[in-house]
């Protein structure tokens, strides 16, 4: 699909690029600041993480600035991520992709895309979620920019692209709803059992109260993604404010401790410490992956359309699928813990709408031997 219009003066790709290096500066405040509740309007300015002095302008500067200070703040010299400089010039380099390959007036509705694809992938990778003001606030943008460039979708009216983008968007979070439903009860819970007992506590830690199980320790939160997720366990006994209780059943759910009988609200637990399990057997819930996937395959549905929902979840699939077996095998097994799926995800939506339907036709053509 060549571009409806593009400018080709040199002025214009400075403008395009400037423009993706601002929005880059301004996603890495969204990757900081959203999963931590940080208003992005207060502070106005942006901070150093980490003496939280405010960041006059001409040290905020996207790229330069982090090269001339050396990824250090000017404040306290603590190290800058360069994730921050990545940021900036992955944006900008997608802003110039999207205007040398849609032009006028499709590029600014896909820089809005591209944008959103940033965001998600790195506050993914850091905290293992993506915000509803990415996934939701995402899925809103898509419907309206279809409404208001039906041919976004292929279109020519206002209605038929609302339409379509609002399929493609309830096609993603239907199908990857359906995929986690499924997986939660294929492979739902996991279950430890202990030939001579272990330990399992529950302490105070920085993030809240943790599970500790042995070595391990884990926000105990992070657990339960729904109000039905249990973490049971077979106790040989258990000690709980101040009383030694004998071997029971033990269910820890997301607001609640339950023992033969009786029970403790997890949010008065402080006045019950210590909790102490000798256990023999639990079993502890997981899911397959989050429900921002969901929420984020519908914003891409939004965008790109029932098709781009497909070819974005396949090939997130394959390409997360390749990467996990390359890292199990450089860590030879020991590469443990969740791996996000977002940035997969959007990785695929990045190939469909760059390239996906010519490398689909590409494909049916060789395969039918055209």
């Amino acid at each position: 699909m060549p571009p409806l219009s593009q400018p080709q003066a040199p002025v214009w790709w400075v403008a395009v690029a400037l423009l993706g290096l601002i929005t880059g500066s301004f996603l890495n405040a969204v990757i900081h600041r959203l999963p931590r509740g940080i208003s992005l309007l207060n502070p106005r300015r942006s901070f150093c993480p980490g003496c939280g002095k405010s960041i006059p302008w001409h040290e905020n500067l996207p790229l330069v600035s982090w090269i001339l200070l050396r990824g250090r703040c000017a404040g306290c010299a603590a190290p800058i991520g360069v994730r921050y400089l990545l940021v900036e010039f992955l944006t900008a380099a997608l802003y110039c992709t999207v205007w040398w390959r849609f032009g006028l007036p499709l590029a600014p509705v896909f820089w809005i895309f591209v944008s959103l694809l940033v965001a998600a992938t790195f506050i993914d990778f850091d905290h293992l979620i993506i915000p509803d003001e990415v996934t939701l606030g995402g899925t809103v943008a898509g419907l309206l920019c279809a409404a208001f460039f039906p041919s976004l979708l292929g279109q020519d009216a206002w209605w038929l692209g609302f339409c379509w983008s609002l399929a493609g968007a309830a096609g993603g979070y239907f199908l990857l709803w359906g995929v986690v439903e499924l997986g939660k009860k294929a492979f739902g819970k996991r279950m430890f059992r202990f030939e001579e007992g272990e330990t399992l506590e529950i302490a105070d830690g920085v993030a809240g109260l943790e599970l500790v199980l042995g070595e391990h320790r884990t926000v105990l939160a992070e657990f339960f993604h729904r109000e039905t997720d249990r973490i049971e366990a077979v106790c040989e006994g258990l000690e709980i404010d101040g009383e030694f209780r004998p071997q029971g059943c033990l269910s820890i759910g997301p607001g609640s401790l339950v023992h033969e009988g009786g029970e403790w609200l997890l949010a008065e637990l402080a006045d019950a410490m210590p909790v102490r399990a000798r256990v023999s057997e639990v079993v502890i819930p997981r899911e397959a992956m989050g429900f921002g996937d969901v929420k984020f395959l519908a914003c891409i549905g939004a965008f790109l359309g029932w098709q781009g929902v497909l070819f974005s979840l396949f090939a997130g699939s394959v390409i997360g699928a390749v990467i996990g077996v390359l890292c199990m095998a450089a860590t030879r097994g020991r590469s443990g813990g969740r791996i996000p799926f977002g940035p997969y995800l959007a990785l695929g939506a990045l190939i469909w709408m760059l390239a996906g339907p010519e490398l689909v036709d590409a494909y049916f053509r060789r395969m039918h031997g055209g």
